[in-house]
């Protein structure tokens, strides 16, 4: 079994090659999956024979489920986003925890996080899609964001208690937190609905400059029985199909 290999649109789009050149050239080279389109740009996906691998379920910013006072916008938000992905047959929606609240525990926040995605686990159970939360680091990029852990998410997943609410393992984020990708992958790949790669350090290409090495990843993914798509989510720092390609062979393991 072969990793279904996905790549992030923001990353690659919008640097020398057309919208349309890019993903038929994506297709070509054997990714079966594009995530984080535009809103406008989803049929050309679908036209090119690409599964949209994910959506955001609400925006990223620095109120999010961990905020009880956010709820009713954000339930709003991802069951309008909800039917984007019915339409497009998108398995899943990215959410967020939002940043550390003033006076608030890493205990309310999970609870607080848990309360907001009850309250639309039953619409995503109905429709097939998953909710999957993101893991940040709050070092680097997404300072205060409060999901930063893996057992942080792994213990919302516990109170939320749906077959549809899990993670978004992120490589890259979680190795700048807490490393260790490859016991955690085979320790708690049950609750990872998807994964992103990129380099670390500089969130680049996934070469000899850096400090991760995604052949074993990518077979420890593929060892756990995970079905789902593998997301390449690096900045390229050179000509974006050559990126596209060598990310894709180097974690096209067996």
């Amino acid at each position: 079994m072969a990793l279904n290999q996905s790549f992030s649109w923001w990353c690659f789009a919008g640097r020398g090659v057309e919208d349309v050149d890019l993903l038929r050239a994506a297709k070509n080279i054997g990714y079966k999956a594009v995530e984080l389109l535009p809103d406008d740009k989803l049929s050309l996906a679908v036209d090119a024979g690409l599964v949209i691998a994910s959506h955001p379920g609400h925006r990223l910013q620095y109120e999010g489920l961990n905020d009880s006072a956010c709820h009713n916008e954000i339930e709003d938000t991802i069951l309008k986003n909800m039917e984007v992905a019915k339409k497009f047959g998108i398995p899943n929606l990215i959410v967020f925890s939002g940043e550390r609240r003033p006076g608030h525990t890493d205990e309310e926040g999970i609870e607080n996080t848990a309360i907001g995605l009850k309250r639309v686990a039953k619409a995503a159970e109905d429709a097939g899609i998953n909710l999957i939360i993101e893991l940040l680091n709050s070092k680097v990029d997404h300072k205060g964001y409060q999901c930063d852990k893996t057992l942080w998410g792994v213990a919302v997943c516990n109170l939320v208690a749906s077959p549809r609410v899990k993670l978004l393992y992120d490589i890259y984020h979680m190795q700048i937190m807490e490393g260790d990708v490859i016991r955690t992958i085979r320790d708690y790949h049950s609750y990872f609905a998807h994964y992103h790669t990129a380099g670390n350090p500089g969130r680049r290409d996934m070469d000899n400059t850096q400090e991760l090495y995604y052949p074993p990843i990518a077979k420890a993914v593929v060892e756990s029985g995970y079905t789902g798509y593998f997301g390449h989510e690096f900045i390229p720092k050179g000509e974006v199909v050559a990126a596209l390609e060598s990310a894709y062979k180097l974690c096209d393991v067996v």
